[in-house]
């Protein structure tokens, strides 16, 4: 679950990150009361979950609390990457003598938090390890031993900072970024720019943070902050109806019972010439009920044009599984074309129940090459 700014603020603001004072407005005359509180000059910045915003015209200085509200008012609603504007954070403008960059995320690879940090901040740090990969400095930590100061000592230093004071404040940020990675469960936490101001402070403008869906349940605090309207319409239906389901942008739907198999359902649709439409889950289960909700949730996505059951019986019966297909189009009008593979136990009288019941829209494949093939070759 990706957080606003704001949000990503509050939790830093937690963990003692200083952060610049702001307020949240969903109006123009809400903007223009926070300028007021605020005093001085204010940035307006557009709250969306996605980067560019500067470029997009999603961030803008104001002078005044008249200037705050004009602001607001040409931010607010405008189309940034697709999502549209709805709430602006305001914050005093900070005076800037240098941008740092500094992140923590997980790096699947090594299996281990990534800690990166760069004196070019400001930027996107793609383009910093494109163009300048020797001014990144990344440290993996060890997840048994936890934080050691050593990290932080290793960054400031490997990165060039000189001032002895830029270097403690830098390093104290690291150890608490690292305490807010680890007790929020998150998968990035991202301060770019970290700022220094003339006055030598050195403080986060930015905050950009992803919590593992998954450990929600231990955050109730942290899950308070989904914005189910910014979620994907269909990712948000499937997590109503419990389906594991990830929109892509293909024409082939696809459902597998466990998420290897589906993960491979998706390689092997691209390897017949097909684009996946979704990651869809079933669970080792093959139930009904579980196969009218993943078909609700594939269904409703106007790019699909065949759908491509894979399915693997080892606990799962494919008989079963057979039934509640049979039953799930019973109880919802389907009118693409459905392509089943079922391999595993009970497979072939699996199949003998989907041959004999026959729905015109349905085909029965041998294997998942074949299968796969028919369903690009029906979704062309």
């Amino acid at each position: 679950m990706d957080l606003y700014e704001h949000q990503g603020k509050e939790l830093f603001a937690r963990f003692g990150i200083p952060v610049s004072e702001g307020r949240l407005a969903l109006t123009p005359q809400a903007a223009r009361a926070a300028a007021e509180e605020l005093g001085g000059q204010v940035v307006v910045k557009a709250q969306v979950l996605t980067g560019g915003r500067g470029k997009a015209g999603g961030v803008k200085l104001a002078e005044s609390p008249d200037d705050a509200e004009a602001k607001a008012n040409d931010i607010l609603g405008l189309d940034i990457r697709g999502h549209v504007v709805e709430k602006l954070w305001l914050e005093r403008a900070s005076e800037i003598a240098k941008e740092y960059y500094l992140s923590i995320t997980f790096d699947r690879g090594a299996k281990r938090p990534l800690l990166m940090f760069t004196t070019q901040g400001g930027i996107e740090i793609e383009e910093v390890a494109a163009n300048n990969p020797d001014a990144l400095v990344r440290l993996h930590a060890d997840p048994l031993e936890g934080f050691q100061p050593w990290l932080a000592r290793r960054l400031v230093y490997g990165g060039g900072v000189e001032d002895p004071g830029e270097q403690k404040q830098i390093a104290a940020i690291v150890e608490r970024l690292y305490r807010c990675f680890v007790e929020c469960d998150a998968m990035l936490c991202e301060i770019n720019p970290l700022i220094v101001t003339p006055d030598g402070e050195v403080r986060a403008l930015d905050a950009k943070v992803t919590v593992d869906d998954s450990a929600l349940y231990r955050h109730p605090d942290i899950a308070e902050f989904r914005d189910t309207k910014a979620a994907d319409p269909l990712e948000s239906l499937a997590r109503e109806k419990g389906v594991t389901y990830v929109k892509l942008d293909g024409s082939v739907g696809i459902l597998g019972n466990g998420a290897g198999l589906s993960m491979s359902t998706v390689d092997v649709v691209v390897v017949a010439g097909g684009t996946p439409a979704n990651f869809c889950d079933l669970g080792g289960g093959g139930s009904a009920e579980g196969v009218v909700d993943a078909l609700e949730v594939i269904t409703r996505d106007p790019q699909v044009r065949a759908i491509f059951f894979n399915i693997f019986g080892g606990i799962t019966r494919c008989d079963e599984v057979a039934r509640g297909i049979l039953e799930a189009l019973r109880r919802i009008e389907i009118s693409v074309p459905i392509v089943v593979r079922l391999d595993g136990t009970n497979a072939e009288e699996g199949r003998r129940l989907l041959t004999e019941a026959a729905p015109p829209n349905l085909h029965v494949a041998p294997t998942m090459l074949d299968a796969a093939r028919k369903a690009v070759e029906l979704a062309a």
